[in-house]
């Protein structure tokens, strides 16, 4: 088990000691249920409450905590907690699952495919014709990569992962347990003859370096072209991206949310959970779509949406309030 001093994290962190104690740091763990061996973090003043009934030894703090740690118990003050976090989680992190070998002598690996330095394809997992996987990339038992397709370097692919034909992905990216990239798109027309007629989809899927994508996640191959995620995209569970979609660089998309086919997301865009978006919807950079919305039309750049239909957020809460106001006047009639 990783264990370490005050001074052995503030290493790391960089921050500034207030306080101090001399008990050894075990594990990390929220305010409430942390023991006297562990490390906590003050990420909001509205959290400092809190402290008092906690029996954390250390807590992670902004600059501008308010409250003194208390006896045998510190401070450690940073710019920003909650990225300090990230670093103090990365300390304490168990060993990924190990390989007993780069090549599992159970996966089949096409005599045509290219392995990078370092690749590590773990067991049951298929490699097909054509496909090029960078170095120090790691597939997890039983992922299949199909025919043409490429994965940059230092990625890692999670079990369960299918990868279709000719699909291409960057460099540092995460794709967790389940998710499929590259299925057909949802394309069908109506015909007198046959009743429904399934449109080809010869498109494929192209994402950015820094990608990573969510547990059973299905992102669509285009109808004609490319769905494309950007570099730094982050992508929650569950969730569905629709065919020849577009999103920029760093969109966040949150579970269950999902995109229709020809929607485009300029940079940083976010999408809450369950938040559904029509088909050859356009949303500008830097918008935001509530959890639960339901966007039928293009967004303009900057702005927060929610409701169903999503309006502009100040309008939707004044509808709210008056809804409220209703609710409670038939109430009081009664």
């Amino acid at each position: 088990m990783k264990s370490y001093s005050i001074l052995e994290i503030n290493e790391v962190l960089k921050g500034v000691i207030l306080g101090g104690t001399n008990q050894t740091i075990t594990a990390p763990e929220q305010l409430e249920i942390a023991s006297d061996t562990e490390i906590s973090f003050i990420g909001s003043t509205k959290y400092e409450k809190l402290w008092a009934a906690s029996n954390a030894c250390v807590a992670v703090v902004n600059e501008d905590i308010s409250i003194e740690p208390g006896e045998n118990r510190a401070f450690i003050k940073v710019k920003n907690a909650d990225l300090a976090m990230c670093q103090v989680l990365e300390l304490f992190a168990p060993d990924m699952p190990e390989f007993e070998v780069d090549l599992h002598p159970t996966s089949v690996v096409d005599n045509t495919a290219s392995i990078g330095n370092g690749a590590k394809i773990g067991a049951g997992c298929y490699v097909g014709p054509g496909v090029v996987i960078g170095e120090n990339t790691v597939l997890y038992p039983n992922v299949t990569i199909l025919d043409q397709s490429t994965i940059g370097k230092n990625s890692i692919i999670w079990s369960g992962t299918v990868i279709r034909e000719r699909c291409h992905i960057g460099n540092d990216c995460i794709i967790h347990p389940n998710a499929t990239i590259g299925a057909d798109g949802f394309g069908f027309r109506p015909c007198p003859e046959k009743g429904l007629v399934k449109i080809p989809q010869i498109g494929n899927v192209v994402i950015g370096n820094n990608v990573e994508i969510g547990a059973n996640t299905c992102v669509d191959r285009g109808k004609f072209s490319s769905t494309v995620l950007g570099d730094g995209c982050k992508i929650d569970n569950l969730v569905q991206i629709g065919h020849n979609s577009k999103l920029g660089r760093f969109c966040i998309m949150a579970g269950n949310s999902g995109l229709a086919g020809s929607v485009t997301l300029g940079n940083g865009v976010i999408i809450g959970g369950s938040a559904s978006i029509k088909d050859h919807t356009t949303i500008g950079d830097g918008a935001t779509v509530g959890a639960g919305s339901g966007v039928t039309g293009d967004i303009p750049a900057g702005k927060t949406m929610l409701g169903y239909p999503a309006v502009e957020a100040r309008d939707a809460l004044k509808q709210w309030a008056i809804l409220k106001r209703m609710v409670n006047d038939s109430k009081s009639k009664s």
